[in-house]
Order: C-alpha cells, then sequence, then structure tokens
C-alpha cells in the first residue's frame, strides 16, 4: 500500500524483495556511521521484524521509500515509538536511513518533510521529535530544514558513556 508521495519519492509498506536491499544498506559503514555498529543480516532481519510490528501495533512506522523515476528502494523514512530511558519518552519519533549512493539529493529533507506533514496532520500526532548523535551535523540539518527546533542535549542511555555517539540532541516540532 502507498501511504503518501512527493514529487520524488513513494512512501509505501515493505516488500520482501526489500530485505536484501536493507540488509545491504546496513552493513554500509557510511551510513551506519552514527549508530553504535552495522548490523548483521539477522539483526536486519529482526529490525524489520520490529518495523512490522509497530505497523501492526500503532498504525504508522519507518515506511519503505522509493524513488518515483525507476522505483528504486532508497530506505526508510518514517515513526518509530521510542522507548528508551528519558525524559521525553515515550514519544512519536521521526527518523531516516538512506542508501549512500542516494545522499545529496534532498530524499532525506524532502521524504522528512512530508512524513512530518502526513503524521500531523493524517496520524494526528500532536508532538513529533527527532534525535541523533551530537556529532550527526547532517541529520541535524534535515531537523532543521523540516521545522524542527532544538529542546536539549542527553546522553543516550543506550550507548556507553565513552563514545562520540553517547552525546545526543533532541529536536522537537
Amino acid at each position: 500500500m502507498i501511504h503518501f508521495e512527493t514529487q520524488r519519492l513513494i512512501f509505501r509498506d515493505w516488500k520482501e524483495q526489500d530485505l536484501k536491499e536493507f540488509r545491504i544498506m546496513n552493513k554500509d559503514l557510511m551510513v551506519m556511521k552514527y549508530f553504535p555498529k552495522v548490523l548483521t543480516d539477522q539483526e536486519t532481519d529482526l529490525f524489520y521484524g520490529r518495523i512490522q510490528d509497530e505497523f501492526s501495533d500503532f498504525g504508522y512506522g519507518l515506511y519503505a521509500v522509493e524513488t518515483k523515476h525507476n522505483n528504486e528502494f532508497i530506505g526508510f523514512i518514517g515513526f518509530h515509538r521510542a522507548t528508551f530511558d528519558a525524559t521525553f519518552t515515550p514519544c512519536v519519533e521521526i527518523g531516516w536511513r538512506l542508501k549512500h549512493e542516494a545522499w545529496g539529493n534532498g530524499y532525506a529533507t524532502e521524504g522528512a518533510k512530508a512524513c512530518l506533514k502526513y503524521g500531523l496532520h493524517t496520524l494526528g500526532f500532536d508532538k513529533v521529535y527527532s534525535f541523533t548523535a551530537k556529532v550527526n551535523l547532517q541529520s541535524q540539518n534535515v531537523m532543521k530544514k523540516i521545522g524542527l527546533k532544538k529542546v536539549m542535549e542527553f546522553k543516550h542511555p543506550n550507548i556507553i558513556e565513552n563514545s562520540p555517539l553517547c552525546e545526543h540532541v533532541l529536536y522537537c516540532f
């Protein structure tokens, strides 16, 4: 099912054939630079299962994204229910992960902007959060471009404290 579209992107349900590309994407060191590690095929499969579960449980999730010009799967943009231990959780998080080959085309900003609009107007969210490692300036730029405002900095409880990825920023709409 297609949930919504932009001028260049389609936001849809996941297909079995996406899993192969999703596994490759989650092993890419550049794509996973601001995550604690790359994912094994088994970890990606478990993540894929959690994505499907969120759609079943909440009616929203991380949408598979493909380009309109060639119908190529390029990653995901969407919503996740964040439940780790923090002052702002549980909350609805907007997030994205795109194949490195898709970077530099404005897809993350175009897609996140449309997704945020969909969440606020169609799904009825009153607040949407986004967070990333403080060193991830690219994602912070997307957050700013889609209208989110920086709320605070925090130490992510699921990342070891001496990691450069532990320090996070929180944005909110």
